[in-house]
């Protein structure tokens, strides 16, 4: 199947979950997770029309950026160090991945180096794995978040969270419910989000269900990685 197919078969399974739901899929965001695959690939996603694509290495971002002709928004969806922040500010439409005041601070700095206003997004552990990474104390969250709102160069749009890899239906959307819980939280105490990144190629339409509002695809779209080129 080529990748423009599998896009189309995607957006698809965003309709029917949708209609379902009775939410409007146009609300849906699409990022096609473009790590480690080629500026052809890329390319075929955008002539696709999906122009919002994701990566989660600085240096990967930072060195295809310039190679990229056509529109797109990029997404930074990886866990980021305050050394890399300087790869990623500039060419991202939206950072996924601040999970520390120190971050938020770093992508304030750089965003006012080059005259930008960053759209971020807070990611929440919301799982028990210890293999994630993201914020769950609650004064922690809302420090950051009102350091966002104090700030010139920041803007926090919403929230993300990636679910446990487990085959249980019931504790992935109990991961996603969660981060909706915080997301209502929130907006109840006037931080006025409107994003919600959640979801992945096996899990993504319980995201949507959830309430999600960007779903981050890579193998649904590209096929599986071959980590060994």
């Amino acid at each position: 199947m080529k990748i423009k197919e599998n896009i189309a078969k995607i957006r698809d399974e965003i309709s029917s979950v949708c209609e379902k739901i009775g939410r409007n899929p146009e609300d849906i965001k699409l990022i096609a997770v473009s790590k480690t695959r080629t500026i052809d690939e890329i390319n075929e996603v955008l002539d696709s029309g999906c122009l919002e694509c994701a990566e989660n290495k600085a240096q990967e971002l930072r060195d295809k950026a310039p190679l990229i002709q056509k529109d797109i928004n990029w997404h930074f969806i990886g866990h980021l160090q305050t050394n890399k922040v300087k790869y990623v500010v500039e060419p991202s439409a939206l950072i996924h991945s601040v999970d520390s005041l120190k971050i938020a601070k770093e992508i304030e700095k750089r965003a006012e180096a080059v005259n930008k206003i960053q759209n971020i997004l807070l990611e929440i552990k919301t799982s028990e794995e210890e293999s994630k990474y993201g914020l769950y104390k609650e004064d922690e969250i809302f420090e950051i978040a009102d350091f966002c709102k104090g700030s010139s160069n920041i803007k926090l749009i919403g929230l993300m969270t990636m679910a446990p890899f487990v085959d249980d239906d019931s504790t992935i959307r109990q991961s996603f419910r969660k981060l909706k819980e915080l997301f209502d939280k929130m907006n109840n105490k006037g931080y006025g989000l409107t994003e919600l990144s959640m979801g992945m190629s096996g899990d993504f339409h319980i995201a949507i269900e959830e309430g999600s509002t960007m779903v981050r695809i890579g193998t649904s779209i590209f096929g599986e990685r071959d980590y060994t080129k």
